[in-house]
């Protein structure tokens, strides 16, 4: 008993220790510890929560990642509206807005604050524990994502005033950097990039599987406050200042202000720095400040009189088209690049963009030699808005031969893109052996696209598959080795023959097939042979996955080389199982949620079972829970379930389903 209780007094210190310096990292950007001494006090508050898990708080740092993915969301209505501000584009609106409030209200005064581009978000708060998570949607339902805004470090999951309620409002964003690794690695991956951060944003926080969610490092800025029970607060300024004094990451440089040329002044400074920043801005919100004044004041049906946001003008500018670079893509996609004179747009120097396929060629009538409109897309991914002075004759058209191996190109009726049909193109070679050494796929270190062109250029490698005849000898001759760095590799390579099998699909570029549906079909059928038997019926079953996709992964894994490839990957000793082969489907469409410390089966011990026969753990309990398994020391969950009438069962009549 006296372990037990030492085990949670150390659970709980472990977790305020944790938190304490997530919020100093997340939130304030400072260091007091290593990110392996953090790494030491998480694991062993992992082994620690397996052990006793009972004692697993909520707001433990453990729990920021949910296991299961949800089918659905389910709907949230806001009891406060989340409203929209209306937008205005000119310093003459900007005055004309603090005018009409001056002449309406007394001594007014004026928050200013930059506009974060991305996703409105609701966290509410009961007794200080974060409770529920939702989008803004229509601004009166939106979605609960309680468990993917978990994933985020720098939303507290609880706070140290515990209030009966306390609702506050937030812009998830991606930053830059993350989004400049997400679009290369799409890229990579033959999959349509996200055009912006803002649409990154949201994709990645709507995922179903909240895992998929936590690699896409999304952040948070708090902005207001939608309801509070507890505390009396007169105006926005107080707010933002409490709720930063709880953890909370607020919307940075806000000001309070009191006079037109002062809201100006912010504007512009705001704007000459808003490239530099690491996140992305689309203006800048000016806010009344007392919430007396805002009564007031008022709203239209649509928005609010006490606030604006000033919207930047797109920045354009013209520039030559030089040329028109073809690349020729893993799967064979040719794609137009305009080459153009060097300009600087949005804080960076481009002279590169996309031109898609085509038909975006044909409709914006595009060709060397003309003066072309550039702009950024959301103030990142360079784009050609238009011809500004058509120089050049004619329209470009794409040549119908592969401008690499001379192949013919082709052009199916069902898409815009240009193929190569080829397979032995050399750049659908080389960027086939990039992405199957690639981190998602099955992660070779060392092995990047600069050894990889190395390695083809001196004829030791042809395929994939060649890889694995590699010899450190061989390595040790070129200019980019020595021993130490020739030997790095080869054992990566050799390491990566372990890998899950759903790495290995996932790296042979199937058209369509994503890390997440690699793990679907592998979850489904257990071995990549019984992948390579099955008919595109038995694939298109597969929640989630369509006619085309399954008709992508028959044609490509039945191909001529691609058999030979995998013939030649096993006999290399090249993982092609997969672990968690479901037995049967008896608990098919069941879910079932855990509770409480069962006498023999730890929890993802029952949750392995589960998966074994098709069901599905989730985490909470609701209407659509199947069953209860409830052991001793069971908590709310069991209450909650009591209430629903969900059927609760015991250790041993989960068992004796299982026979």
């Amino acid at each position: 008993m006296e372990s037990t209780n030492n085990a949670q007094a150390r659970i709980n210190e472990l977790v305020d220790l944790l938190n304490y310096h997530s919020r100093l990292y997340y939130v304030e950007n400072k260091n007091e510890i290593s990110d392996y001494e953090y790494d030491m006090l998480q694991q062993e508050l992992k082994n620690l929560e397996e052990q006793y898990p009972e004692y697993i708080r909520t707001d433990s740092p453990t729990q920021r990642v949910g296991g299961e993915a949800a089918s659905t969301f389910e709907k949230v209505e806001h009891k406060v509206q989340m409203g929209s501000i209306q937008d205005v584009f000119s310093f003459e609106q900007v005055e004309q807005f603090v005018n009409t409030v001056k002449q309406t209200v007394d001594n007014a005064e004026f928050v200013v604050e930059p506009k974060i581009d991305g996703l409105s978000v609701s966290l509410e708060y009961h007794n200080g524990e974060l409770i529920i998570g939702s989008t803004r949607g229509d601004g009166f339902v939106g979605e609960n994502v309680t468990a993917n805004l978990k994933t985020i470090k720098s939303i507290p999951m609880s706070i140290s005033d515990k209030l009966p309620l306390l609702e506050v409002r937030g812009e998830v964003y991606m930053p830059r950097e993350v989004f400049f690794d997400l679009v290369k690695t799409q890229e990579e991956n033959a999959e349509q990039p996200f055009k912006n951060p803002r649409n990154a944003a949201s994709g990645s926080l709507r995922q179903k599987d909240s895992k998929v969610t936590a690699k896409r490092k999304l952040d948070i800025f708090c902005f207001n406050i939608q309801q509070i029970e507890g505390m009396e607060l007169n105006s926005h300024k107080q707010s933002l200042d409490y709720i930063k004094s709880l953890g909370f990451k607020t919307v940075p440089d806000y000001k309070k202000v009191s006079s037109y040329d002062e809201i100006r002044k912010c504007i512009e400074d705001i704007g000459e720095k808003r490239f530099d920043l690491p996140f992305e801005i689309d203006g800048v919100v000016i806010k009344v400040d007392s919430f007396s004044h805002r009564d007031i004041l008022g709203s239209t049906a649509k928005t609010p009189k006490w606030s604006v946001a000033y919207k930047f003008p797109p920045e354009e500018k013209q520039t030559r088209l030089l040329d028109i670079e073809l690349n020729v893509g893993r799967t064979g996609a040719v794609t137009p690049v305009a080459i153009f004179e060097p300009l600087l747009l949005a804080g960076t120097s481009v002279s590169r963009a996309t031109l898609h396929n085509q038909d975006f060629i044909n409709e914006k009538n595009i060709t060397i030699g003309d003066i072309i409109t550039v702009r950024k897309a959301g103030d990142i991914i360079p784009e050609v808005v238009c011809v500004s002075d058509k120089l050049g004759s004619g329209v470009f058209q794409i040549p119908d031969i592969c401008p690499v191996c001379a192949t013919k190109l082709v052009k199916s009726d069902d898409e815009s893109a240009i193929r190569c049909p080829n397979v032995d193109c050399p750049a659908q070679i080389f960027r086939s052996i990039v992405h199957f050494a690639s981190k998602g796929a099955m992660n070779i270190d060392g092995l990047g696209p600069a050894i990889v062109k190395t390695l083809l250029d001196n004829k030791l490698i042809e395929s994939v598959a060649d890889l694995y005849e590699l010899k450190t000898e061989q390595l040790i001759e070129l200019d980019n080795f020595k021993e130490k760095s020739a030997n790095n590799l080869i054992n990566a390579i050799n390491k990566s023959k372990t890998n899950t099998l759903d790495r290995l699909i996932f790296g042979f570029g199937i058209r369509n097939i994503g890390q997440a549906s690699a793990k679907l079909l592998c979850k489904k059928f257990g071995d990549l042979d019984n992948i390579m038997c099955a008919t595109a019926d038995q694939i298109a079953e597969i929640e989630g996955f369509g006619n085309v996709m399954a008709e992508n992964v028959i044609n490509e894994l039945s191909e001529p080389h691609m058999v030979n490839l995998i013939n030649r990957l096993k006999s290399y000793g090249v993982n092609t199982t997969y672990e968690k082969v479901q037995v049967d489907n008896r608990f098919e469409g069941k879910t079932f949620v855990l509770t409480g410390t069962l006498p023999t089966l730890k929890r993802n011990e029952a949750k392995a079972v589960i998966e074994k026969y098709g069901g599905k753990a989730s985490g909470s309990v609701s209407k659509k829970t199947d069953y209860v398994l409830a052991g001793e020391e069971a908590g709310s969950k069991l209450t909650k379930a009591r209430e629903l009438g969900i059927l609760i069962i015991s250790e041993e009549e989960f068992l004796e389903m299982t026979k």
